[in-house]
């Protein structure tokens, strides 16, 4: 559900370093926001404080958010917590595969590139005869 930014409580958060806000905002001004944030259902920030700084940064009204019954400050702790540790980031080997498979995606060799040509006059051809 699209909350308004400017109801989002921030209390006091584990995280002080935000890291690069920057990258984020860029990141979701070109693919948009792939994760909630999660709030309380007194729209008190859980999880996403970087997302919602990210918002912030790229002057958006609404963040996209799960509301979220967790009424007792230690469990709300816990959520924060397991939201942050439970994450893997890529290895650098993983990071190397998928920047080598993007290029090959976007620079593709001269037979890739006339058997796409192909193929996109074989689908015009079909879908106008339909």
């Amino acid at each position: 559900m699209q909350v308004p930014i400017s109801d989002i409580k921030v209390k006091k958060r584990l995280r002080k370093d935000m890291g690069d806000i920057d990258a984020l905002a860029d990141s979701m001004k070109r693919f948009g926001q792939i994760c909630p944030i999660v709030l309380t259902n007194n729209n008190i920030l859980i999880s996403g404080g970087r997302r919602l700084e990210a918002a912030r940064a790229l002057g958006w009204r609404t963040i996209n958010a799960v509301i979220t019954n967790i009424p007792e400050e230690i469990d709300k702790l816990e959520y924060e917590i397991e939201e942050n540790l439970q994450r893997q980031d890529f290895s650098s080997e993983e990071v190397s595969d998928a920047m080598r498979k993007l290029h090959k995606i976007k620079n593709p060799g001269f037979f890739r590139r006339i058997l796409n040509w192909i193929i996109r006059v074989f689908k015009r051809l079909f879908k106008a005869g339909s």
